[in-house]
């Protein structure tokens, strides 16, 4: 579904995509790879048990809107149907924050992909490295991945170990933040 939405106007609705063969699949989404025009650059990602977060980058107009839109509704229409149930899925429409500095960037990146180790779903911070709902993992394949940009946030760091410590180095304080967050005066 991540994959679908990248691009502008992939040319069929999601559902239309998901009632094709897997080998029709694979091959719309080659196509749409090698022809299409993304919208979106996607930096990082983690899904979580009851949120999500995306650090993308714009590449259209309201690219960011339109990607977020078609994904929410789409992931509610199959989680409703799948489950045999109707209504809203998610609280509201998606919470949006610029990232105004290459510093600010990185470490928005670090603390998506710190989130499973913060919320105690892994048990170490290593273990980031097999969490496969996230992009932490993409970052250290060998494979060219096609989902997430990761040059872009790699060009900040002098070497792939660089980043692994970075990400690393701030995990138990994210853990500590994360444990008096309810103090803080403003609502996340």
């Amino acid at each position: 579904m991540i994959k679908f939405y990248l691009y502008v106007k992939p040319g069929l609705s999601f559902s239309h995509y998901r009632r094709l063969s897997s080998d029709d699949r694979k091959q719309f989404l080659e196509n749409l790879e090698n022809k299409g025009e993304k919208q979106i650059s996607i930096l990082a990602y983690c899904l979580m048990p009851n949120h999500f977060h995306f650090l993308l980058k714009g590449l259209t107009d309201n690219g960011i809107t339109s990607f977020m839109g078609n994904f929410q509704n789409s992931y509610a229409k199959y989680f409703n149907a799948y489950n045999e149930r109707n209504g809203s899925l998610f609280q509201s429409m998606f919470k949006a924050v610029r990232i105004e500095t290459d510093e600010q960037l990185i470490h928005v990146v670090r603390y998506i992909h710190l989130n499973p180790s913060t919320a105690y779903i892994i048990k170490n911070a290593e273990d980031l490295i097999n969490y496969r709902w996230s992009s932490f993992p993409e970052y250290f394949s060998k494979d060219e991945s096609r989902l997430i940009d990761k040059n872009f946030v790699l060009g900040f760091f002098r070497s792939l170990k660089v980043f692994e410590k970075f990400t690393f180095d701030q995990a138990n304080y994210q853990r500590k933040l994360d444990k008096i967050k309810h103090l803080t005066l403003e609502n996340p």
